[in-house]
């Protein structure tokens, strides 16, 4: 393991996955988005076109990940407040309204109801005359990590996993060009996680979908080059430079030597970076464009395929535009000013990030290693390992914080009597009322039999064996509303309840 380096683009990857990097081409400029109704959203979404970002990543509201309509009784006070307000196909024309699919990449993030925010997708991508075999982008689809670290769940974790499964045989026939699922460390970094954990717990949940989608008769080089993974660019620089490579050479040896991988492209790990939010602060929040210009950095000599820049005002609220620009500014500098584009792995050679890199993979295999002898990623969630490992971990490093052995700028160190106050988003509650209005609308002039009928083929279809995505797809295809959809699935798979 130790030093295995190689070349840019030579296995084990540690150095990166293409032999040219960034000389050949740049990192895809991602800005995370979506707020209120898919008009304003997709207002939002024009104009970062327009600044120069180079690929869309959607942020949904907490009922559109719950599987919850607008006019849920739980959903009151939170539509459109932490995303964008999906509750049926009508809205995804709206979200995309004038924005050819074909020619931009999309990131959705979304879980419980992957399934069905991809297939409202694809209808709309169908409906502007788009090949649907060369629409790009990303599903995140990654259920188990909502288990550990997050929370957005409907069903039970096998159920959940059929879904998952259902979609990377899908979209490996309809959808050659599209990620189907993008395994996210990002979130359990965002509980807490150390960088070992966030490599462990992420390559561990991996393993979990990789075998439930051999044991659903899909074989390994079919699926595994669409695969594709989602890590947190942290405060700590060296660690996280050396966190990317890590992840790169576990992985490889994890494809090739665990599931007999043989196309250099199952082996390659590709991955989205996000700055964390979990380091922003609302105490002088300017400063949070130091901390993000930082983490960015990092990704970036980690050697992402793929990256989203955080505000500086989103430790407040939801980002302004003028925040939201200047975060894209950031990657721009450093893509376009900074020099590290030049050679295909700056940090190369570097004999401390060298052994932070064995470290790391050292760590990650030792987790990995105790995951297997309990039994696998399900039992080690369903009997609270991974959950209470994270735990005790932002436990501790709370503890260092509140001793100051850490010190965060402005919170616990360098703090000021007064402070600058900037213009942050507001969100117009009308915004709810008028969403709940268009679905009611919606309800009313579609044709409510043509609904039911399908909605009873999709339940009929979750019983059984057969694959969902194509009765999802029709059932969508008809405006029943993601409430409707998730709704009859949960009838035939229960809701999962946390053990106390």
């Amino acid at each position: 393991m130790s030093h295995e380096l190689g070349k840019p683009g030579e296995f084990p990857y540690p150095r990166g996955i293409y032999p040219d990097m960034y000389r050949g081409r740049l990192w895809t400029m991602r800005q995370y988005a979506g707020f209120g109704s898919a008009e304003e959203s997709n207002q939002r979404y024009r104009y970062l076109l327009s600044q120069g970002t180079t690929g869309l990543s959607v942020a949904f509201d907490l009922p559109t990940q719950m599987g919850m309509d607008a006019d849920h009784p739980l959903a009151a006070g939170e539509v459109g407040r932490t995303g964008v307000a999906i509750s049926s196909l009508a809205d995804m024309e709206r979200l995309f309204d004038g924005i050819p699919l074909e020619k931009v990449s999309t990131s959705m993030t979304i879980n419980s109801t992957a399934a069905i925010l991809l297939a409202f997708y694809v209808l709309v991508a169908r409906r502007q005359g788009t090949d649907t075999r060369k629409l790009s982008g990303t599903i995140q689809n990654d259920i188990l990590k909502e288990y550990i670290a997050r929370g957005t769940y409907i069903y039970p974790p096998r159920a959940s996993m059929r879904i998952v499964t259902d979609v990377f045989a899908w979209a490996g026939r309809e959808l050659p060009a599209w990620n189907p699922i993008s395994i996210s460390g990002y979130h359990i970094r965002e509980a807490g996680s150390t960088a070992v954990q966030e490599v462990a717990f992420t390559f561990a949940n991996a393993t979990a979908y990789i075998e439930a989608a051999l044991a659903a008769g899909l074989a390994i080089d079919d699926f595994a080059p669409r695969l594709s993974f989602f890590f947190n660019a942290h405060s700590n620089f060296l660690e996280e430079i050396a966190k990317y490579r890590a992840a790169r050479r576990l992985y490889a040896h994890l494809l090739r030597d665990r599931f007999g991988a043989r196309n250099p492209k199952s082996m390659m790990l590709r991955f989205h970076a996000q700055t964390a939010g979990s380091t922003l602060t609302a105490q002088q929040p300017d400063v949070n464009v130091i901390r993000t210009s930082i983490e960015a950095l990092a990704a970036v000599l980690g050697g992402a395929q793929s990256l989203h820049t955080n505000s500086r005002d989103e430790a407040l609220s939801l980002p302004t535009e003028e925040s939201a620009r200047l975060a894209l500014r950031t990657q721009q500098l450093i893509a376009y000013e900074s020099g590290v584009t030049n050679t295909a792995d700056p940090a190369g050679g570097s004999e401390y990030i060298e052994t932070l890199t064995d470290s790391i993979e050292r760590g990650a295999l030792e987790y990995l290693e105790r995951i297997d002898a309990m039994g696998g990623t399900l039992k080690a969630i369903e009997t609270g390992f991974i959950q209470s490992e994270i735990q005790n971990a932002a436990f501790e490093y709370q503890k260092t914080i509140e001793r100051g052995e850490t010190i965060i700028v402005g919170v616990n160190r360098f703090r000021m009597e007064e402070e600058r106050k900037i213009p942050t988003f507001r969100l117009d509650p009308a915004l709810e009322r008028g969403q709940i209005e268009r679905l009611r609308e919606l309800r009313a002039g579609r044709d409510g039999k043509l609904v039911t009928e399908r909605l009873q083929r999709l339940e009929q279809a979750a019983r059984a064996e057969e694959n969902l995505m194509p009765l999802v797809l029709d059932a969508a295809a008809g405006y029943a509303t993601l409430g409707e959809i998730s709704g009859r699935l949960k009838s035939v798979f229960g809701e999962y309840r946390e053990a106390a």
